[in-house]
């Protein structure tokens, strides 16, 4: 494959493929290695060359995949522990029904930042959503926007698929990735709160055979104190370093432990702590299973990937961007908002943009990590469309019709889109 360059219309041949095979509902792994088939073929590659990108490409996400996987443990025993569970409960508790949206966003933004993915945080929340809602008057569209925007808050800043993408597109420790995106997402956090106040009499609200008023069985689930061992001993493994480089302390920076150990070793951790240590094949076998599906589109995204980076586009953008006189530190929030729109899928806009443009975004001019929280954040702002998972188990959990979820993402894409501008502003132009 060495000295091929495909054309640039194969390259936008091929991910135009991709995104209509997805929309028109086939597996999005089976989408993606078509349309970088096609599109190989069409740039003037043969079918030989064609494998070969696949191959490359497939290949490029191998880390990537490994650390997701790993992270897979961590999944595991916050979700099957009931650790998540007992948080958010908390969390609720703690704040009372006068700060509901508050309480919710927060909760939902904490357990996807210690590592739970968003659709299953905000799975987690939504009972305890529709029960607050229904009793304080609450409308559907300002519950979920809550859930699903403190959800994007802790999506950025978590040792989720979509953060490791993002560390491993631009050869970034995650714990970078993860502290760079905490102030984009308190301002995530602080605009769901004040949109989604202003939306409690906005749409329809819950209904009483909707709401659960049974207590939810809370005795077989582990105490707070035992349920935040493993996310804690997880931040602060990821820490170290970060807060050794920040203090100047060479002790702590040179402490380089990849996230490939910390997250599995947090969740051991956190299963001992809990004393249910005896659970440790089912719990990682269930973080395993919920972990292959991601695994898996990751794949087929490194294969389109390896289509793009075989192709002349990134030189063609470059080009048009530098002739419109546009700054091209715009270049790695736009592709990831364009990747996740595309896939309706945060993680795999990551990996496509880092993936196709990630090297054009450098040659910009751009630092790693500015790129790497630029893109990130570019993804979560309209990654919730219908051909994405996320926008159909978020409608079933709140109870809502397809027509009453779409109207959310205007919403959704406000959260989303302050990330990005503060993420640009701060590490674009400000750092």
């Amino acid at each position: 494959m060495e000295g091929l360059t495909i054309g640039w219309y194969g390259a936008l041949a091929g991910l135009a493929l991709a995104i209509i095979l997805i929309l028109r509902k086939l597996n999005p792994v089976y989408s993606l290695f078509l349309g970088a088939i096609a599109g190989a073929l069409i740039g003037g590659a043969n079918l030989e060359q064609t494998v070969s990108v696949l191959v490359s490409g497939t290949q490029s996400v191998m880390g990537t995949v490994l650390r997701v996987l790993a992270a897979g443990v961590l999944a595991g025993v916050m979700m099957e522990s009931g650790a998540a569970e007992t948080m958010a409960q908390a969390i609720v508790k703690k704040f009372g029904g006068s700060k509901a949206i508050l309480a919710l966003a927060l909760a939902t933004m904490i357990i996807t930042a210690v590592g739970v993915f968003i659709p299953v945080a905000v799975l987690i929340v939504a009972p305890i959503a529709l029960s607050v809602g229904n009793k304080m008057g609450i409308s559907k569209t300002a519950l979920l926007l809550a859930l699903s925007g403190g959800g994007k808050a802790g999506n950025i800043i978590s040792p989720n698929p979509n953060t490791i993408a993002a560390a491993r597109g631009f050869d970034l420790d995650l714990s970078h990735v993860m502290l760079a995106g905490f102030i984009p997402a308190v301002c995530g956090l602080i605009v769901t709160v004040i949109v989604a106040s202003l939306l409690k009499n906005k749409g329809v609200k819950v209904l009483d055979a909707e709401a659960v008023y049974n207590e939810i069985d809370t005795s077989k689930y582990p105490p707070l104190g035992k349920a935040i061992v493993a996310p804690l001993v997880a931040v602060i493994l990821l820490m170290i370093n970060p807060i050794g480089s920040i203090t100047g302390i060479d002790a702590l920076s040179r402490i380089k432990v990849d996230a490939l150990y910390i997250l599995p070793v947090a969740g051991i951790i956190g299963l001992l702590a809990m004393g249910q240590g005896n659970k440790i094949l089912a719990y990682t076998s269930s973080g395993l299973n919920k972990m292959t599906a991601t695994v898996l589109i990751l794949i087929g995204a490194g294969g389109i990937a390896g289509l793009i980076a075989a192709s002349d586009l990134s030189v063609q953008i470059v080009s048009l961007i530098q002739a419109a006189g546009i700054s091209g530190t715009f270049l790695a929030p736009i592709s990831g908002i364009l990747m996740a729109a595309a896939t309706g899928s945060t993680s795999t806009g990551v990996i496509l943009a880092t993936g196709s443009f990630g090297q054009a975004i450098l040659n910009m001019g751009t630092a790693p990590l500015a790129a790497a929280v630029m893109v990130h954040t570019g993804a979560t702002v309209i990654d919730s469309l219908p051909q994405g998972n996320y926008f159909h188990v978020t409608a079933d959990s709140m109870k809502m019709s397809i027509k009453q979820r779409m109207g959310l993402i205007p919403y959704e894409a406000l959260v989303g889109g302050t990330m990005a501008v503060a993420a640009t502003v701060i590490y674009g132009f400000l750092l």
